[in-house]
């Protein structure tokens, strides 16, 4: 007989011809692997062009070519002062908060095997908004190097009493204790802030312009503040990608491979805080960029988590510098702030995520 049974395709039913050997399945992972890893380095090459875009557009236009010499020669003309002192910061912190949010977003959606949550879920803005208005209503802090450090800690403390609430939990009930305390808790701080920024109009007036999620004015203070914790984050969330793979196939079926789940469930969690903390401290909420860029990178990319987590580091960088520049072109010569921007861009692809759900699982 010149064929040999090949199994049985998607439907169940027998295949015919050949079966694929090991060395050919072996050459089309690494093929596949090659074509991801090309796809990965075209995704940095456009954060760096996106990079040069941000530094050369605002109120005053800076030509692309001028914006390379003044980033190699500093010769302290007006747009070497404007390019290297007011706009990379901001350039900088965009990719930092960009990354980290995203990065998040794909290990908060692993942990919880739940493709609509988005790292605001475990209480961090919330915690962080609160610390702010304490800080500006108790301490008189107003500057945003003043309260970043109020910010990170709330977002942190939020974060670990949402885990001290959950860690308690049977495997089969974990996730929905895990999205109820982070909504209730999130809901009693968003309380109790709206009473302070009520009776206190001065810690609302400097409240507001942190909460809508901004990149302007924040100098290279918040971006220092927040590097060390995002890379932190990083390193934990990269290791964790096989552990995360493994997770998946859920807790009893993870047990069994040998993993330790609430081990890997808890350094995701702090992975988690450090990224999204760090990043809600510096730049004030911003929604939506740890739910849209992990739907889509895994409808590119398929379900490994450590592709996943590879391309959410350029993908939140992309989608943040986009929003960034749009806020910019849009309103001359003000600016909307990105956190807007990306509600805009967040809000109707949540709608089609959701409608795309409810089509398939139709």
């Amino acid at each position: 007989m010149d064929h040999i049974s090949g199994g049985t395709d998607r439907t169940g039913a027998p295949r015919t011809g050949p079966a694929p050997t090991e060395p050919a399945q072996a050459g089309a992972a690494r093929a596949k692997g090659g074509r991801r890893l090309a796809a990965l380095v075209v995704c940095l090459g456009l954060v760096v062009l996106l990079l040069l875009v941000s530094l050369g557009v605002g109120a005053r236009g800076v030509p692309l070519d001028t914006v390379w010499r003044v980033l190699l020669h500093d010769d302290g003309s007006p747009d070497a002062i404007i390019v290297r002192q007011l706009r990379l910061p901001r350039t900088a912190l965009a990719v930092t908060v960009g990354a980290a949010l995203a990065l998040a977003g794909v290990v908060m959606q692993a942990i919880t095997r739940n493709p609509l949550a988005e790292p605001g879920i475990v209480g961090v803005n919330s915690g962080a908004s609160f610390a702010v208005v304490t800080a500006i209503a108790a301490f008189h802090v107003t500057s945003v190097s003043g309260y970043i450090w109020f910010a990170f800690a709330g977002a942190v403390l939020a974060a670990l009493l949402v885990y001290a609430l959950t860690s308690g939990a049977t495997r089969s009930n974990h996730h929905t204790r895990l999205v109820l305390a982070g909504a209730a808790l999130s809901a009693s701080l968003g309380a109790c802030t709206g009473i302070l920024t009520m009776f206190d109009s001065s810690a609302f007036d400097s409240y507001r312009f942190w909460v809508v999620g901004s990149l302007e004015n924040r100098g290279t203070e918040a971006l220092t503040a927040a590097a060390p914790f995002v890379l932190a984050g990083t390193v934990v969330a990269l290791v964790l990608g096989p552990s995360l793979n493994a997770l998946a196939l859920g807790d009893e079926a993870g047990a069994a491979l040998g993993l330790r789940v609430p081990w890997v469930r808890a350094a995701g969690f702090v992975s988690i805080m450090l990224l999204c903390g760090a990043a809600t401290a510096a730049a004030g909420p911003i929604g939506f960029v740890g739910l849209v860029v992990p739907h889509v990178l895994r409808l590119l990319l398929g379900p490994d988590l450590r592709w996943l987590l590879a391309f959410a580091l350029p993908g939140g960088a992309i989608l943040l510098l986009v929003s960034d520049i749009a806020g910019r072109v849009i309103a001359p010569p003000g600016e909307i702030e990105v956190g807007i921007v990306t509600a805009f861009i967040g809000a109707p692809a949540l709608l089609w995520l959701v409608v795309r759900r409810r089509e398939v699982a139709a």
